[in-house]
């Protein structure tokens, strides 16, 4: 199955499969790499706002919308509707990420995974890293900083004896790029009824 360098703007699949509901299951692949490239390659040049783009790009539609929708929504890009939209530098993008802000991920990274979450909980963090570009160096070491920081390997619990032991042992997640959603509805659910 190919892996393409751009998520689908809806479903954020890197693949040919979408999910079941997905709007753009069936757009062509080099039509979505299109969208995203017509827009980055502006606003790598230079701040741009959203009417200013749509001006500039002479066949926007709704691939284009929905694609400067999802890098808004992944923190790629930084701006209002009525301001300048600014493309992030690959620094400043990765100190985003690495706390993730929605929802499961944001309630596994700042309370930390129980006794019964920890295997969805460290899938699910390890699927996002991947997901959101980190090399696998970077994954491995915001996970080690995320075990010890947020209490989780305090917690115990694990099969592992150290924490890189139990990093390592999901370095397939990571190669396999699987998706993060489910494991991690399943480790907020156990992380709440614990925690509260």
């Amino acid at each position: 199955m190919p892996r393409f360098e751009y998520p689908c703007p809806g479903c954020r699949t890197r693949t040919n499969l979408h999910d079941a509901d997905c709007d753009f299951d069936g757009v062509r692949w080099t039509d979505i790499e299109a969208a995203y490239v017509d827009i980055l390659s502006r606003l790598s040049a230079e701040p741009h706002t959203q009417a200013d783009l749509r001006a500039d790009i002479e066949e926007w539609g709704g691939l284009h919308a929905a694609g400067l929708s999802r890098l808004r929504a992944d923190q790629r890009v930084d701006g209002d509707d009525d301001e300048p939209l600014e493309l992030l530098t690959a620094e400043e993008y990765k100190e985003r990420v690495t706390h993730p802000t929605m929802e499961p991920l944001k309630t596994i990274y700042e309370k930390g995974s129980v006794h019964g979450a920890h295997d969805n909980a460290v899938f699910a963090l390890v699927a996002f890293y991947e997901m959101v570009g980190l090399s696998w160096q970077e994954t491995r070491e915001q996970m080690l900083t995320w075990l010890e920081e947020s209490g989780t390997w305090a917690r115990g619990g694990f099969e592992e004896s150290s924490p890189e032991e139990l990093v390592d042992s999901k370095r397939h997640v990571y190669e396999r790029g699987y998706g993060w959603k489910q494991a991690g509805r399943e480790a907020k659910a156990v992380i709440d009824r614990r925690l509260g």
